[in-house]
């Protein structure tokens, strides 16, 4: 098909930017694949999930169906990291429910001493970590594994950072954009109010970080204070909030 046709009929199905993003980002436009691209473009299926592909902190992360897409907000996380990491830094790094590994991939490639371990509870989530950290160059810094943060693991060496963007909305909350909808469900809800995440790591965690060792979270809208109890009732101590572009209270820094 030719890429005028091809850009008119996506550009029908979900707009001008859409189209140009996919025309620019798929190399063989196949009248099956335009009509298949067009039909998940009308169902709200973002393009990132379309194309496959997204980028993160300047980085392309290659994305499917089984991962959370990357988003600006997480950037916050990963640039309170590299802030905190001085010249010649080389910490070890744990990062807990990785998706596609961007949380992780971003700061290793902005710090270069950095290493660690990736892990994540969906099997096919870490093989789209594994694919990213390969195409980064990190597969010999960053060890990705099929395993839950919900139950104790012996990681070995405990970790200089802990960081993890874990599922924080509540279950049964709408409040979310479409193109969240064709994110994995774990990837995005969990129980109690959407805080059953951080009461295992505040709990676990702590048996996987060096004393005096820093574990970033990223966090939903208003959820700071209630975060910040779960962490303190376990004996964290909290060290700083970080906001996103928005102005919105996105990361909690806490030591222990």
């Amino acid at each position: 098909m030719e890429i005028n046709q091809a850009f008119t009929i996506l550009k029908s199905a979900g707009g001008i930017r859409a189209a140009r993003i996919i025309c620019d980002n798929t190399k063989k436009l196949t009248r099956f694949k335009v009509w298949r691209m067009a039909h998940a473009l009308r169902r709200g299926v973002p393009v990132a999930k379309i194309i496959n592909q997204k980028w993160f902190y300047g980085l392309q992360f290659y994305t499917n169906k089984y991962t959370l897409d990357p988003r600006p907000d997480t950037e916050t996380l990963v640039a309170a990291v590299i802030a905190d990491c001085g010249v010649g830094a080389k910490p070890r790094i744990l990062d807990l429910g990785t998706g596609t590994g961007c949380i992780i991939g971003a700061i290793a490639k902005n710090v270069a001493g950095a290493s660690g371990v990736a892990i994540d509870k969906s099997l096919r989530a870490t093989r789209v970590a594994k694919k990213n950290m390969h195409d980064l160059g990190l597969g010999d810094r960053v060890r990705v594994l099929h395993c839950s943060f919900n139950r104790p693991y012996d990681f070995g060496s405990p970790f200089d950072i802990i960081v993890s963007n874990p599922p924080y909305i509540a279950r049964g909350d709408m409040r979310v954009d479409a193109g969240a909808r064709h994110d994995p469900k774990t990837a995005l809800y969990a129980k109690n109010n959407g805080l059953a995440a951080y009461q295992i790591i505040a709990k676990n965690a702590k048996d996987w970080i060096k004393r005096g060792g820093k574990l970033y979270l990223e966090i939903g809208v208003g959820q700071d204070a209630e975060i910040k109890n779960i962490f303190e009732s376990e004996k964290w101590t909290f060290s700083r909030a970080e906001r996103d572009l928005g102005g919105i209270v996105r990361v909690l820094v806490f030591t222990i």
